[in-house]
């Protein structure tokens, strides 16, 4: 996939590819449900090793938790949605990729800001995160929308690109 958006054009649309939206929410929790056991297995592990190393360096190692357990979950989301893939391990496995509307390049800094709003608004209203899918016709949540973001299944969206672009050069 290219972060060329100028060899892009328009945004798919339901009714026009619904095969990139098809079964979208569904794939989006199991993908959330697979990345938040990642991230608790990440998280043990630096919790683990900052806690031996607070035996070693009188207390030091376990006051730096407090910054190195967000840190990792914050590195964890620009290597993974910031790379080329632009999408978690979780996502990626439910065939999933985060794609940018706007025109901006998708990077590990707008990547990081896309989680952090996604995790505010589910830790504020969580049911209202998702009901808001419901209400838009390409399934965008809430920090989709602040940020100009889609979520689309990947493999379709491959297709439908190269197919757009085949039709952009014969000129229609």
């Amino acid at each position: 996939m290219t972060q060329d958006f100028a060899a892009r054009p328009a945004l798919p649309d339901p009714a026009s590819a619904p095969a990139l939206f098809e079964g979208l929410l569904t794939r989006r929790v199991i993908a959330y449900f697979i990345d938040v056991v990642l991230m608790g297995i990440i998280v043990l592990a630096v919790g683990l090793v900052g806690g031996i190393l607070g035996f070693f360096t009188l207390g030091l190692a376990w006051a730096s938790l407090v910054l190195l357990v967000p840190g990792a979950i914050v590195l964890y989301y620009a290597v993974t949605l910031g790379s080329p893939r632009r999408a978690t391990v979780g996502m990626q496995m439910m065939d999933l990729v985060l794609t940018p509307t706007r025109g901006q390049v998708l990077d590990g800094w707008v990547a990081v800001v896309h989680a952090l709003i996604f995790w505010v608004t589910i830790w504020i209203c969580w049911p209202v995160t998702l009901a808001f899918a419901l209400f838009t016709p390409r399934r965008q949540m809430i920090h989709d929308l602040l940020l100009g973001a889609l979520m689309v299944r990947r493999s379709p969206m491959v297709r439908h690109w190269a197919r757009m672009r085949e039709m952009a050069q014969d000129g229609y």
